[in-house]
């Protein structure tokens, strides 16, 4: 009995009512913009790479690896993770007949004495029995249908797992690279604010000597409060950068991995490969999610379909009976019985019918779904590749205008000192000189945080990266 439900189950398993799956063409530009503002360069072979291949610190990686370990959102995900597979699990089941064993044993008693004519007598009774309740034969792939829709949900659960690995690795390379950016910014102030005190100093004596206007000591107090000010900004950014490191890790960070300045760490990040085909979006963790979830609402018109049919279940009971447990197991004491029931609706008010219109406009929702993933990524590695395209000239132009103003400052204070220039115009050129410096601070920034921005759009991390499209296993573990 229990092979025969066997071999029938696995007659019918690969029926199904959901329409073939195709994958719909991607709606964006075969290759990426070029132009001013784009970088030009060849088409290359699609490369494999990790976090370690882009951020070539290794203080960074040990603090990738440590939130890698205990990052709160991972875990989530990793649960989230283990939930699908569990669902996928209890759908899949149902395509299989349920087999269970019992045993009882009762005894009766008339209770009878001898008197009135009536005698005790007792009986006793065993059984154990073997045998299969309500199997659905799945004719027109229902549960088939439901079963594939929660491996596609599963592989869509595990895609935006990669989804927030990347962005969590993205996450800590910006943070890292902000804390370089304000201890840059904190030298520079601490630098100008020592600057600052000297002309405050040289500007009293020359007060207090009668060469000096109070105007240029008010002056030259301005600068000072203002660096001051900045001082104490910087320090409360530093401070908020760790925080937000440690939150992103899920653990303390070590002061020993942090850098000393945005000069020092610019040159670790690494260039990606620009100018790839656009056909490399379909490897975005998000990208990979939407799709799987056009998977399963495609599976599930199939499960709606077959819903407008009748439902066949079989039922199976084999086992033995015996009034002494010696013979229970004996020839005689065998038995069995089988039986098979129909069910279908002839009225629900188009109740089913509804079913699969529902099922065909979340299909449709899907698919608008996958198409705007794959567009957004598409700007994202565009908006990239726009700003990588300039921002060397950028920052060739900030650090001429930086220089220009370090040797305006240094000719003017001469100056002023030698009596040629007025303090106003040292106080000006102190100015420019502090604002340039910040500039090309933020510039070096911009630049670093871009190549981590590309490495995000691109999908690149390579577990995160991986084409998951091809499934030839299922999440059976």
């Amino acid at each position: 009995m229990k092979r025969f439900l066997l071999i029938l189950a696995s007659a019918t398993a690969g029926c199904t009512m959901a329409p073939k799956y195709v994958r719909p063409e991607a709606p964006v530009p075969p290759s990426w913009p070029v132009g001013d503002a784009y970088l030009k360069q060849a088409e290359a072979a699609l490369p494999i790479l990790s976090y370690r291949d882009v951020f070539a610190d290794t203080r960074l990686q040990q603090i990738v690896e440590q939130a890698l370990a205990n990052n709160r959102d991972l875990r989530i995900a990793a649960a989230n993770i283990a939930s699908a597979r569990a669902q996928y699990r209890i759908n899949r089941a149902d395509i299989f007949p349920q087999v269970g064993a019992s045993g009882s044993y009762t005894y009766a008693d008339n209770g009878g004495n001898g008197g009135n004519g009536t005698f005790s007598t007792s009986n006793s009774r065993y059984t154990a029995d073997v045998g299969t309740t309500a199997f659905e034969l799945d004719l027109f792939g229902r549960l088939r249908s439901l079963s594939d829709a929660a491996l596609q949900r599963y592989f869509a659960t595990e895609a935006a797992a990669r989804a927030t690995r990347l962005t969590l690795i993205g996450d800590i390379a910006d943070a890292w690279l902000t804390y370089a950016a304000d201890q840059s910014l904190l030298r520079i102030a601490q630098d100008t604010a020592v600057s600052a005190e000297r002309s405050v100093r040289l500007t009293r004596l020359r007060l207090e000597g009668g060469i000096a206007p109070r105007t240029d000591l008010r002056q030259a107090e301005q600068i000072l409060t203002t660096a001051q000010s900045d001082l104490a900004e910087q320090r409360t950014a530093l401070a908020q950068d760790m925080n937000a490191l440690q939150l992103l890790v899920g653990a303390p960070v070590d002061s020993a991995l942090l850098p000393a300045s945005i000069e020092e760490v610019a040159k670790t990040i690494r260039e990606l490969p620009a100018g790839l085909d656009s056909g490399i979006l379909l490897r975005r963790p998000d990208v990979v999610q939407a799709e799987y979830e056009l998977r399963a609402a495609t599976a599930e018109i199939g499960a709606a379909r077959a819903a407008l049919f009748p439902r066949i279940s079989l039922t199976g009971l084999a086992g033995f009976a015996s009034t002494a447990l010696s013979s229970l197991f004996t020839g005689g004491a065998f038995n069995y019985s089988a039986g098979a029931d129909v069910s279908y609706s002839i009225f629900n008010a188009g109740g089913l019918r509804a079913g699969v219109a529902q099922s065909r406009a979340q299909r449709e929702a899907a698919l608008a779904t996958y198409e705007r993933a794959i567009q957004a990524a598409f700007r994202d590695v565009s908006d990239g590749l726009a700003r990588r395209g300039t921002i060397a000239e950028q920052l060739r132009a900030d650090r001429a205008a930086t220089e220009a103003a370090r040797d305006t400052y240094n000719l003017t204070e001469a100056r002023y000192r030698g009596g040629i220039e007025p303090f106003l115009t040292s106080l000006d050129a102190q100015r420019s000189l502090y604002a340039a410096q910040r500039r090309y601070v933020a510039t070096q920034l911009v630049g670093a945080s871009n190549l981590v921005t590309l490495y995000r759009a691109l999908g690149g991390d390579a577990l995160a990266a991986q084409d998951g499209t091809d499934r030839s296993t299922s999440p059976r573990d």
